[in-house]
């Protein structure tokens, strides 16, 4: 942001200390004017400010073409698909290995099932063995009946077991897999992020609040990353430049309070509240247009003065100041 003057300071500071005159400086209004430019190349597609125009903080007033940005999304968007394509997926295995421990779960409730019937069984025969009624050979079959059923059980739940382990082998198998792809997919997320804020670039938008003093572009141009396309100040807090000497210098101070008189028309002037809020710590020579060798030679110091703007204050105004 710099300051731009459209006049030159006005002073006739040898007159100023004079008693007649009715105040001590006279200088010209500036205000802080903002150069908005483009931050992306393009058509601009659209540019709504006129000069004059009053615009908001962030206001949108235009756009530039982001066509071949977006392509690039698109692409890298594409690629992020193909990525995602390549991953694996565990669940036909799991539902294998489910499928078989369904039937296995079954087998063991079948072999539960038998083994309660032979010690059922087996009880009976011990029962008749004791009234001489069976053999001792028959309890000692139903006893390995039991036995080997027990086995059956003791299998059956073994391979429960391992088709368990098979589920979590395969899921972690899977994963390491996918996790080696995914890892593609972080950087070109990255890439998305970088485009998104790219596009933001090709928004035209007030970066204050103020009005559009000069527009160099329009609608339809071909946009370059720091051209011009318009420009624009804050017109509600003016600054008044002015200059003292240095007989004048030990009157003021930063954050005095000073009144501003300006030309209200029929010889009338309209007075304004004023606050110093910089003073230059250096002189320098009276910058207007110089008649005598004399006048070259006075040196004066800048004065910056911030008076509220009621509407009426313009750039490059002329005003005066009373200490």
């Amino acid at each position: 942001m710099k300051k731009y003057i459209l006049l030159a300071a006005l002073l006739s500071l040898a007159a100023c200390n004079n008693s007649n005159n009715s105040y001590d400086a006279s200088g010209t209004f500036e205000a802080d004017e903002l150069m908005v430019t483009a931050k992306a190349n393009g058509t601009i597609l659209q540019l709504n400010v006129e000069e004059g125009q009053q615009l908001s903080l962030n206001e949108k007033v235009g756009e530039i073409d982001p066509k071949n940005v977006e392509l690039q999304k698109e692409q890298i968007i594409a690629s992020m698909d193909a990525i995602e394509q390549k991953t694996n997926s565990a669940l036909p295995q799991i539902q294998v290995l489910q499928t078989q421990i369904s039937g296995q779960s079954a087998n063991v409730s079948v072999l539960q099932e038998q083994l309660q019937n032979a010690i059922r069984e087996r009880n009976r025969t011990a029962n008749l063995v004791a009234k001489d009624a069976a053999t001792k050979k028959q309890l000692d079959d139903a006893n390995g009946q039991i036995k080997v059923i027990q086995k059956q059980i003791a299998a059956a739940q073994s391979q429960l077991n391992i088709l368990q382990q098979q589920i979590s082998t395969t899921k972690e198998n899977v994963s390491i897999q996918n996790r080696a792809i995914l890892s593609e997919r972080k950087p070109t997320e990255k890439k998305v992020e970088q485009i998104d804020e790219q596009l933001k670039n090709y928004t035209i938008e007030s970066p204050i609040s103020g009005m559009v003093l000069t527009k160099y572009l329009n609608q339809g141009e071909f946009a370059t990353v720091g051209k011009p396309i318009f420009k624009m100040a804050n017109l509600e807090v003016m600054t008044l430049k002015t200059f003292v000497t240095g007989d004048q210098l030990p009157q003021i101070k930063i954050g005095q309070q000073v009144k501003v008189l300006i030309d209200a028309g029929e010889g009338k002037t309209k007075e304004l509240p004023g606050t110093i809020y910089w003073i230059s710590s250096k002189a320098e020579f009276t910058p207007k247009t110089i008649q005598t060798k004399n006048e070259r030679a006075n040196l004066v110091y800048a004065v910056k003065i911030h008076v509220k703007n009621d509407g009426y204050l313009k750039i490059g105004m002329y005003g005066d100041v009373k200490f």
